[in-house]
């Protein structure tokens, strides 16, 4: 298609969308070689409120509209960036811009997560594509790489690092042996973590982002409700200590893996080998690891959120984007879901266990302890026994155990808790064999 420019609107102007603007301003030249013809940012649709944001003088005040009309009735609009993030009104938009004809790029895990299919399925119809490669690990190349590096692999498993947020927190109290609130605190002043850090502390936005990548992995929609989700507000200083005189890291991990057409998804928590590759990932970054059947594994790390690598996978779509208009393709990539499978529930998962149980300092307490286990086919593979209150003589007991079923775990929890020689079943977290 013959087109002198590609326009472009954007819907928001936080700071992931003054970025994007910035770039398409500093790198038009670039861009347009790329492209075949200029990008040209023709609308910014924001709230009233938006106005007085310095964004605006930056990019240029006849540019922004607070009228949703005026801004999907632009003739020059070709893509819709969307950068407002959350649920609403943010599906709404997107409905009305492919409704419209308009092809899309979003960072927005929230609504892809939740509606990729329906979403999908209106591009198609209208001869548009929909784009999200910065929905998940930012400016790590993710989306993509499922859509058409790994397309001939059989995904055996994902275990993804992708949500800096908590990785940071873990990672500090790993290395300074600092309890949580006041690492999150930390976490808070540095920017790193929002004032309600809910999503991030309790594995909300890490679900989303595993209910992408598991949909793309196995062809099939999986909703961020199926995924099993712990956060990361009870793990305690204790636990790192401990983990660490076993050989263990402590990661918030994404997990999905499929086997015979049953879809395993679950975000929480784990023990990992301290010498495989998740256990090295620190700080604000991320990384995804990938098994497949002929790849075997492959890792993609790198800075999972921010402005700066946000904006590289967003205008990276829109390039994607403008070449497909020029070149008269219709839509983007066909992503065909296959038949829906079954997703395993919590109760059936098997795996290895870290529990940490504050007992009465007297004999016979650890076999109380080991028959409950024992008679739920739950072995103990390993144990460590600390004096923790001599004055109250009481004792720290860790235990890490042999692979057992889900339920078969929390049943034991449930009766442990009330042993007379348990004072308190001060944690329990899941152990992951990586390499």
């Amino acid at each position: 298609m013959k087109k002198d420019s590609i326009g472009i609107g954007m819907l928001g102007l936080g700071v992931i969308a003054g970025q994007v603007a910035r770039v398409l301003r500093d790198k038009s030249g670039i861009l347009a070689n790329q492209v075949g013809c200029p990008l040209v940012l023709r609308k910014v649709k924001v709230l009233p409120e938006d106005l007085s944001r310095p964004q605006v003088e930056e990019i240029g005040p006849h540019l922004f509209t607070t009228d949703d009309d005026e801004f999907f009735t632009e003739p020059g609009i070709d893509i819709v960036v969307e950068a407002i993030g959350g649920e609403h009104p943010a599906l709404e938009y997107l409905t009305r811009a492919l409704a419209g004809g308009k092809h899309i790029v979003t960072s927005n895990k929230e609504v892809i997560a939740k509606h990729r299919a329906e979403l999908l399925n209106l591009a198609d119809k209208n001869g548009v594509a929909l784009r999200y490669e910065a929905s998940v690990g930012g400016g790590i190349p993710l989306i993509s790489r499922f859509r058409y590096d790994l397309v001939a692999n059989r995904i055996e498993g994902i275990y993804a690092i992708i949500n800096g947020t908590t990785n940071y927190i873990l990672t500090r109290m790993a290395e300074e042996g600092a309890d949580f609130s006041s690492t999150l605190a930390k976490a808070q002043e540095l920017g790193y973590a929002e004032a309600n850090p809910e999503n991030d502390i309790e594995g909300i936005d890490a679900a989303y982002k595993l209910a992408i990548l598991a949909s793309l992995a196995f062809h099939t929609e999986v909703r961020p409700e199926s995924i099993y989700r712990e956060g990361i507000s009870r793990l305690s200083s204790r636990d790192f200590q401990y983990a660490r005189e076993f050989g263990f890291a402590i990661k918030l991990l994404a997990i999905a893996k499929e086997s015979d057409g049953v879809v395993e998804v679950r975000v929480h928590p784990v023990c990992i080998p301290e010498d495989s590759l998740l256990a090295k990932v620190d700080g604000v970054y991320n990384a995804v690891l990938v098994e497949g059947d002929l790849v075997d594994k492959v890792l993609f790390f790198g800075q999972g959120a921010g402005p700066l690598p946000t904006s590289s996978a967003v205008i990276a779509d829109v390039v994607s984007a403008a070449q497909d208009i020029l070149l008269g393709i219709a839509g983007g990539a066909r992503w065909e879901l296959g038949p829906g499978r079954v997703i395993k529930p919590m109760s059936d998962i098997e795996t290895r266990y870290y529990l940490r149980l504050n007992i009465a300092d007297r004999p016979g307490v650890l076999a109380q302890i080991a028959k409950v286990l024992g008679d739920r086919q739950i072995s103990i593979a390993s144990a460590i026994q600390k004096l923790a209150d001599r004055a109250a003589q009481t004792a720290e007991i860790v235990i890490i155990t042999y692979p057992a079923l889900e339920r078969a775990m929390q049943s034991a929890l449930g009766e442990l808790v009330h042993l007379s020689g348990v004072k308190e079943v001060s944690n329990f977290i899941r152990v992951e064999a990586l390499s």
